[in-house]
């Protein structure tokens, strides 16, 4: 028999869940979007500043900040301990605890693969086995090998865009298409990649396992990039066949990435991969002398905090969100999306749409995932959408737009390697043009 302190929590727990559709609740979003996109905007096209990109001058932090006070401020009818207790619960989400443990893990991966060397010997490998007239198909081809071993597609782009200048000036080839080429696969790679703080945080808040998402996302990544790779090939067909040059690498280094692929695709828990990830290029640059005992530890904490302001993003926005859905904001959007979409594909459309948006909002893919997830969640189940397609989703549509908008991180980190405008690589965004289409295709073949 339940106790009378039961009895008031479950009618407690039953008042959070069912809430009256509060458009108004949804404002701290738009309060957010307004102060970040307003003052990227300001500042990347009206009053730039000289070597700083504009979108990364007012802090992300901040501006979610600003957004939680304001979702603070909402709905007087909770007392402010209750709107923290709220918060409390959304942070203190197994998913949310998860994401964020492996978010410090995937950063140490990546510190101490960069340190040793892991991804330049390893594109460079690739590069000498490249026919010389095939050279910007080769840079599609080992930019996505790359990011899909770093699980980051500006560290690819870091690594590769200075190679793709060489490879441009020796051959001929536009110096926009092999930025476009490099940026293309890195997306390709950061939407698959088991250890992408994307595919973490797609996964991670809808609760879908890594294994089931990639072979989801594989079905419309896959032949997106064959059919990238054939316009790319016709492409090479008019280029004249110069030699790009040989580069050293180590295969030794290689090892590490292609045993932590193969480890994450047979479903091996990505903590333990991860783990033993570090382990390998920690073991493997010591013995080939790329690191000293200090300078991969140093690497692995750099790495580490590089996450952290993904981190800190997380939990805020973990907390508006759960203020969001207590003040009714969910309800609101799920009540909108009813009237405008229906059916299963409708579903899929609304997460597409909405995760698309709020890249373009806050040009940065996982912040747009971060932010999305919550409300997808909830489209996923009123309309039947699968956990492992939502991710997937969540995932593709965050990526094709942080590849296409100029003022985001990866088109501006290649454009100043390049010493071109990042409006000039847009137009050759291949890959990500023929993903879209591959997910409308996905949308529109999907069961009633």
């Amino acid at each position: 028999m339940s106790s009378s302190k039961d009895l008031l929590l479950d009618i407690d727990d039953r008042n959070e869940s069912e809430t009256t559709p509060n458009m108004k609740a949804i404002l701290p979003i738009f309060v957010f979007l307004v102060f970040y996109l307003g003052n990227g905007i300001y500042f990347e096209y009206i009053s730039p500043i000289e070597g700083k990109m504009g979108f990364y001058i007012t802090s992300v932090v901040v501006s979610f900040g600003i957004a939680l006070v304001v979702a603070f401020m909402q709905n007087r009818s909770l007392s402010f301990d209750k709107k923290i207790e709220i918060c409390a619960k959304g942070i203190g989400d197994t998913n949310i605890t998860i994401m964020l443990l492996i978010f410090l893990l995937a950063g140490a991966f990546s510190g101490i693969a960069s340190a040793t060397g892991g991804a330049v010997s390893t594109a460079n490998m690739l590069l000498n086995i490249i026919p010389p007239n095939y050279a910007v198909v080769g840079l599609f081809v080992i930019s996505c090998l790359i990011s899909v071993a770093m699980g980051t597609s500006v560290g690819t782009i870091s690594v590769l865009t200075p190679i793709a200048l060489i490879v441009g000036q020796n051959s001929g080839i536009s110096l926009p298409l092999c930025a476009g080429t490099v940026i293309g696969g890195a997306m390709f790679g950061d939407n698959l990649s088991f250890i992408s703080d994307t595919t973490i945080a797609a996964t991670k808040t809808q609760g879908v396992e890594m294994k089931d998402k990639f072979l989801t996302n594989f079905k419309i990544a896959l032949p997106a990039a064959l059919v990238t790779v054939v316009i790319l090939t016709v492409l090479s067909l008019s280029t004249e066949a110069q030699s790009v040059g040989n580069y050293e690498f180590s295969f030794i280094l290689t090892i590490p990435y292609i045993w932590v692929f193969l480890m994450a695709l047979m479903g091996v828990n990505v903590f333990v991969v991860l783990l033993i990830g570090v382990f390998m290029f920690l073991i493997s640059g010591l013995g080939l002398g790329t690191v000293s005992y200090a300078s991969a530890f140093e690497a692995m904490g750099k790495g580490t905090s590089g996450m952290f302001e993904t981190m800190i993003v997380t939990i805020l926005v973990a907390s508006i969100s759960s203020l969001i859905r207590a003040h009714g904001g969910f309800e609101a959007i799920l009540c909108f999306i009813r009237r405008h979409f229906n059916e299963r594909r409708g579903g899929m459309a609304g997460i597409a749409l909405l995760t698309s948006a709020m890249d373009v909002a806050t040009a940065n893919n996982t912040v747009a995932i971060v932010m999305a997830a919550p409300i997808a969640k909830e489209i996923s189940t009123e309309f039947g959408v699968s956990k492992r397609v939502t991710a997937s989703l969540l995932d593709t549509c965050s990526c094709i737009m942080q590849g296409i908008i100029p003022y985001g991180a990866q088109l501006l980190v290649a454009a100043g390697i390049m010493g071109i405008s990042s409006i000039s690589i847009v137009p050759w965004m291949i890959y990500c043009y023929i993903l879209t289409v591959f997910v409308v295709i996905t949308v529109i073949r999907a069961k009633k």
